[in-house]
């Protein structure tokens, strides 16, 4: 049976490639971006079944008038992607108030007020599933992403709260976490703080891992799988490696903790 989907950051990236996905199945898809104009190519090859709607996903309001307008169109909603997010790279002495916020503006608020506004949809029909995109930089911390970081670590901590809140209306929900793909997210679609020259000697001394980057178009099959499984995971990497890298973090973190376990528990008290 075909689904309906809402994907938020729909004109590039793994949001356009997830929307042509759906649509070569046959599903109905409602796309969004900062320019309505990004998705003529969509309309004129699917017609009806794309839905393209104008949002900046900052804007609260505007979240829900536009999930309504979906919701209106298509008769509801069963896949809410909430992709719409970018990088911003610098030390965390180098980035700017200004850069600060607008990072976490998008990465979180823009994905929880679209949370918010389809929940009351989803709960009214007992079903549904938010997949929310968030990245190996989720799980695991690199210098110079540390604002990057920071927001993906509140999307993951928020969301498998909600995960928990929704279960028993029907709902499920996911957290995709990406390697490294060969999208624009480190190039034209990232922003970058100004460099101070303090950093330059850590900047010039930091290795480069040169990894193979993952083809954006090859997480079609796995997005089109996880929705249509009966039981989707709350947490699924795509690419190669993550995996092997987040065991060896998370043994480390363990050998740490159990070393300053002795402290940890001086500080309960009698």
């Amino acid at each position: 049976m075909p689904k309906t989907w809402f994907i938020t950051g729909a004109s590039k990236g793994f949001g356009l490639e997830w929307a042509e996905a759906a649509l070569e199945r046959g599903d109905q898809v409602a796309v969004t971006s900062r320019s309505e104009s990004a998705f003529d190519d969509l309309v004129a090859k699917y017609g009806d079944a794309v839905l393209p709607l104008r949002l900046d996903v900052v804007d609260r309001d505007a979240a829900f008038e536009a999930v309504q307008q979906a919701v209106d169109t298509f008769g509801g909603l069963d896949l809410v992607i909430n992709n719409a997010g970018y990088g911003l790279f610098g030390m965390t002495e180098e980035v700017t108030e200004q850069q600060a916020r607008e990072q976490i503006d998008v990465n979180v608020f823009g994905a929880l007020w679209v949370t918010q506004a389809v929940l009351p949809h989803l709960r009214a029909r007992g079903s549904g599933h938010i997949i929310q995109v968030s990245s190996i930089g989720g799980v695991v911390s690199l210098p110079g992403l540390g604002l990057y970081h920071a927001s993906k670590f509140a999307l993951e901590g928020f969301t498998a709260s909600l995960a928990a809140e929704v279960k028993d209306f029907g709902i499920k929900v996911t957290l995709v976490e990406p390697a490294g793909y060969a999208t624009e997210w480190a190039g034209p679609s990232a922003v970058q703080a100004q460099h101070l020259p303090a950093y330059d000697d850590f900047r010039a001394a930091m290795t480069r891992i040169a990894a193979r980057r993952g083809d954006p178009s090859a997480t079609r099959a796995a997005i089109l799988t996880l929705v249509d499984a009966e039981q989707p995971p709350l947490r699924i990497f795509f690419g190669e490696g993550p995996l092997e890298l987040i065991t060896k973090e998370y043994g480390a973190r363990l050998d740490e903790w159990r070393k300053w376990d002795d402290v940890s528990k001086l500080a309960f008290g009698a």
